[in-house]
């Protein structure tokens, strides 16, 4: 088996043109490039450079032979690399465990960034409205959008952001039935119910609370679901402000007062201090923050649009009546 080292020498020599530039490159004296390069064509049984007066030539057979070295100091270069990672703790995967309107508006757009920082570390996203067990290692890490955290729970959390919430429906259904604009008028409306956890959400409470006697068409146990069937036309439904004013079909007709959950990301007690949770949850909250901004921003411009549209149409059905 050859020398690593009599390989790096080949390959000095390959991208230099003469042993003279390799020694200048490597840090070694000249006589040593080309006693490493003998060793190696005496291991190979191959000659790889014609000698000449102006430098050093590659063979056809060193030609060949040189993308394959390139690979192997490639291959080299990374094991090296990931170790120094693991010995800083900080290479490896993360499970974190999201519902898929906080994963689609901010862990995702939030990933290239992380993977250019820090390239060593794989994220998983386990994508469920489930609440995965962190202590069975369901998952590592959790973002979770919710009231506050469990007051007899271990896990560590920490908050990234307020959540508000509205009463939406589309701009079809505003423009046929108008918008709710107080609690009271709820009741003349069709609701989308919540079905499973959801229907125990605080949030989908209150709104029943407020018309327990309203025409219920459909229910879902899936907020994405939920702001699918709003879309569609198929009701009025409480959705959080961050994410459903940026859908230019859906329509704000009124904010739910003292009703704001927020943000949390969480993780066992045991893995808060492992380096590349750590990074992964400071890197996590001023890019929720930086996110939050551009959707309020975005998000007023698309609901005034609505509005302007929805009060056009409805005016236009009335002169046509």
């Amino acid at each position: 088996m050859f020398d690593w080292n009599d390989l790096r020498a080949f390959l000095a020599v390959a991208r230099g043109g003469s042993t003279l530039a390799a020694a200048k490159v490597l840090g070694i004296n000249q006589t040593t490039v080309a006693r490493r390069i003998e060793a190696l064509e005496a291991n190979l049984g191959l000659k790889l450079f014609e000698r000449t007066q102006s430098g050093s030539r590659l063979t056809e057979a060193g030609q060949t032979l040189v993308a394959d070295a390139d690979g192997v100091e490639r291959a080299a270069e990374g094991f090296a690399h990931q170790a120094q990672a693991l010995q800083r703790g900080m290479a490896g995967s993360l499970r974190v465990t999201v519902n898929e309107i906080l994963g689609n508006a901010f862990l995702t757009p939030a990933l290239m960034e992380f993977r250019r920082l820090y390239p060593e570390i794989r994220i998983d996203t386990l994508v469920t409205d489930a609440f995965l067990d962190l202590d069975k290692g369901e998952a590592d890490v959790a973002i979770r959008g919710t009231a506050a955290p469990l007051a007899d729970s271990d896990l560590i959390s920490r908050k990234l952001s307020d959540v508000e919430w509205a009463v939406y429906c589309s701009r079809d259904y505003a423009i046929r039935h108008g918008v709710p604009t107080r609690p009271e008028d709820l009741g003349r409306h069709v609701l989308i119910g919540g079905e499973g956890s959801l229907a125990m959400m605080p949030v989908m409470q209150w709104i029943q609370a407020q018309a327990p006697d309203a025409e219920v068409h459909t229910r879902s146990s899936s907020l994405t679901n939920l702001m699918v069937a709003s879309r569609a036309g198929l009701g009025i439904a409480p959705l959080p402000v961050m994410a459903a004013d940026q859908e230019p079909e859906l329509c704000r007709c009124m904010e739910i007062a003292g009703m704001a959950s927020a943000v949390y990301v969480m993780v066992r007690a045991d893995m808060k201090d492992v380096r590349r949770v750590r990074v992964f949850i400071d890197f996590l909250a001023p890019h929720f923050a930086a996110l939050r901004r551009t959707y309020e921003v975005r998000g007023e411009a698309v609901q005034a649009a609505n509005l302007r549209y929805v009060a056009e149409a409805r005016a236009a059905l009335a002169e046509e009546a």
